[in-house]
């Protein structure tokens, strides 16, 4: 088996990176966790036990040490939840269950449980115990490099010799941990589908969970690595299981609306004559009332005509998820491969007959064919029966195309086109909540991408162009000027900042004649309100940076409730001035929240439900090919010292964190090691202390006894501030020794001191 070599890069440049951050389990210690394994559940110890020990020991949730605790919920040193989840459901899962109110035994299904006596609990477990001693038998005698033929055949005597547990994710992952080396820990076989078509394999055609085993076996041994660093590494690059849709553009044999989707950068579908279908939900009422207008509008005297493309329209307002991918089709030729990214919305408004619309990103808009003809006849339907188009789709965004001039004017052109990373992310949760907050450590960038999101979300969709590319006038309508404030508005929370600030209020002023009076002004937010419903056009936003430093049930007041995406454009008055008072849609909120500070848990409920969060942590690939004086790798010290932190500060320490900002001037990383001890001396020393308050055993284990004497409970800042440089790189270095062994560290190290290129000194330049 050849890997696609785009793949192939792509898994080995993530691989390095995730071993490097210490996100892969070394294989040492995964040897170890499969043999613990071994020696607490494998066969021989269960054929070991009967009775109420072995009942206790494979199904006994209560019991830390049983079987089907280490399954579902261990995750510790001595075993970490890295082998694939199997949570979610009920305990019946498991096919039996210790009731923890009652302490008896139950079986059946959820709706329909049966208590049963101890005796038959055990006869369960016992037929489970031989069920799983049976299966690993099959699976030891499978030959190591298994072909498709192989594990096809193993499906079927699993099926046969272990019924009652091959077939559940939980039979999966035990017959996966004692065999890791011929399974994989997808334990869901939609997953390992999935994945294979992600990596351009036509998946095998027989079903089951063990029948693509063997292709993720021969994979690993490719490149190289443990089964089990394939899959995480799967897992981190491809992200969750998304479906792909086909979507048909014509309304009518001759009207075509693709030129519409691409204009409005949305799929859509007609039946305008449905309205508007943000009730319907996924579930059966829904689509029974779907379906009878269905039949009342279009399809009278065609019952199953009308079911049928009821499931379309049901689909496609409440089957699809964001990020799924879609097909547009003209017949058998494909126009354009694109993805969901974003809820149903109904806009009568640009109808064209197809009001119902989904947006959309297109990806590739070059023509092409699927390999096998697939729902032609229909407006709207998953793409499944056929594997091979799936691979086709999923080799197109590999390397996506435009047919030329004319494709590419077919690339939507629209005022708020989809954004990427962090902005993107923001972007989303604007348009579905209409607020957000930014949260993490200090120095992780909050501030710097909320301002970015905010300009150029604004630039967008004021101008159609990123806030970079704005003309100076244009600028100043963004940013505001003296005067004239602009369509972005910044404030910061601080303990006295109050409602009058915020919204309305009385402030004290001097007259004309000197006297000392009180008059009613706006404040931030109600004078934002107040201009984006003149212009209704365009998007305004506030930033709150410190959101959490303020009391904001007090700042927020009633406005609390119109901040809610479905209440905007509802009224309320205002108690100060009496006045009638809206949230127009077009106001959008971004905080920054620093959680050295406060931790989200500790906000006020009704704001958690309002706000949507981002969080952002230490990025140290920002800094990454950075060495300080040439001898400090930036990037994996930042890694090594926030792991110290992790490890030593207690409880909450994810969040007291370094962040990668504090390194960073102009955007650019910091190499010079005067300026990065000035930032150590004046940021980072002060920091920890802070965080390690009078615990000096813990201070000395982050920084090392080089840089802080615990005896005399003081920062060497004479190293920091002296010009000792090789003292003090090798007391930065000394509690991170492992930094300089990794392969990236010595190449940037090669690469700095010109090793590699130095001329011979014998011999003239050319």
């Amino acid at each position: 088996m050849t890997l696609d070599e785009r793949i192939r890069r792509k898994l080995e440049s993530l691989r390095d990176e995730m071993l490097e951050n210490g996100d892969l389990l070394p294989a040492d210690k995964l040897h170890d966790c499969y043999a613990l394994f071994q020696s607490r559940f494998g066969p021989d110890r269960l054929k070991a036990l009967d009775g109420e020990e072995l009942l206790n020991m494979m199904h006994s949730h209560g019991n830390h040490d049983s079987l089907v605790y280490w399954l579902e919920f261990k995750n510790d040193d001595e075993f970490p939840a890295i082998f694939g989840s199997i949570a979610g459901g009920n305990a019946l899962k498991f096919g039996i269950y210790k009731r923890k109110e009652t302490g008896t035994w139950m079986t059946g299904h959820a709706s329909n449980q049966v208590e049963i006596t101890i005796e038959d609990a055990i006869q369960i477990a016992r037929k489970h115990r031989d069920q799983l001693v049976a299966g690993s038998g099959l699976l030891q005698k499978l030959p190591a490099n298994g072909t498709d033929a192989d594990y096809a055949t193993l499906q079927q005597s699993l099926a046969d010799r272990a019924p009652d547990v091959s077939g559940t994710a939980w039979g999966h992952k035990y017959f996966s941990l004692i065999h890791p080396d011929k399974l994989d820990d997808f334990h869901v076989e939609g997953f390992q589908r999935f994945h294979l078509i992600k990596l351009l394999q036509k998946p095998p055609g027989e079903e089951g969970r063990y029948v693509a085993a063997g292709r993720y076996v021969a994979i690993a041994a490719e490149l190289g690595i443990p089964i089990n660093h394939l899959t995480t590494i799967l897992n981190r690059t491809n992200g969750r299981p998304y479906r792909v849709w086909r979507i048909g553009t014509r309304l009518a044999e001759h009207e075509n609306i693709w030129s519409l989707m691409c204009d409005i950068g949305s799929i859509a579908i007609g039946w305008d004559g449905l309205g508007n279908l943000e009730w319907v939900t996924k579930n059966k009422d829904s689509k029974e009332r779907l379906k009878a207008e269905m039949r009342r509008l279009y399809y009278p005297d065609n019952q199953s005509v009308a079911t049928r493309k009821a499931g379309e329209v049901f689909n496609f307002v409440a089957g699809v998820d964001e990020g799924d991918l879609v097909v547009a089709a003209d017949g058998d030729q494909i126009l354009a491969v694109g993805r969901v990214t974003g809820p149903y919305a109904f806009d009568p408004a640009t109808n064209a007959g197809a009001p119902h619309r989904r947006p959309t990103d297109w990806l590739d808009t070059s023509k092409w064919r699927l390999p096998t003809s697939e729902g032609l006849q229909t407006t709207f339907l998953p793409l499944r029966n056929h594997p091979e188009n799936l691979v086709a789709v999923e080799e197109r965004l590999l390397d996506p195309r435009s047919d030329g001039p004319a494709g590419a004017s077919k690339l939507p052109a629209r005022s708020s086109p989809r954004l990427e990373g962090v902005t993107g992310r923001l972007q989303a949760i604007l348009e579905r909540k209409g607020q957000a907050i930014l949260y993490g450590p200090p120095g992780t960038g909050k501030t710097y991408w909320a301002r970015r999101t905010a300009f150029d979300l604004a630039a967008l969709g004021a101008f159609g162009k990123s806030h970079a590319t704005l003309d100076a006038a244009e600028r100043r309508a963004v940013e505001g000027a003296a005067g004239q404030p602009g369509l972005v508005r910044v404030c910061t929370f601080h303990p006295g900042y109050g409602y009058e600030d915020f919204l309305e209020g009385y402030r004290p002023s001097v007259t004309g004649s000197g006297q000392l009076a009180f008059e009613r002004r706006d404040g931030i937010f109600k004078s934002l309100c107040l201009d984006a419903a003149r212009q209704s056009d365009r998007k305004f936003f506030l930033l709150i940076d410190e959101i959490n430093r303020g009391d904001i049930p007090r700042i927020f007041g009633e406005l609390i409730t119109l901040l809610e995406k479905d209440k905007r454009g509802h009224a309320l008055h205002l108690p100060v001035s009496g006045e009638r008072f809206v949230v127009p849609p077009n106001v959008h909120v971004i905080g920054t929240m620093n959680t050295a500070e406060r931790s989200i848990a500790l906000l006020d409920t009704a704001l958690r439900r309002r706000f949507g969060f981002v969080e952002l942590l230490p990025d140290p690939h920002l800094l990454a090919g950075a060495m300080v004086n040439g001898s400090i790798p930036l990037g994996a010290w930042l890694t090594a010292i926030n792991r110290s932190v992790r490890e030593h500060v207690g409880r909450d320490a994810r969040n007291l964190q370094i962040g990668h900002a504090y390194f960073l001037e102009d955007g650019r990383p910091i190499t010079d090691l005067t300026r990065f001890s000035r930032v150590l001396a004046e940021d980072i020393v002060p920091l920890l202390e802070e965080y390690c308050y009078e615990d000096f055993d813990a201070l000395e284990r982050i920084l090392g006894p080089g840089l802080f004497d615990k005896r005399n409970q003081r920062v060497k800042e004479e190293l920091l501030l002296s010009s000792q440089s090789g003292e003090l790189v090798q007391a930065l270095l000394a509690p991170f020794p492992e930094i300089l062994t990794s392969g990236t560290a010595v190449a940037q190290a090669e690469e700095d001191t010109g090793v590699l290129d130095s001329p011979d000194e014998d011999e003239p330049e050319e």
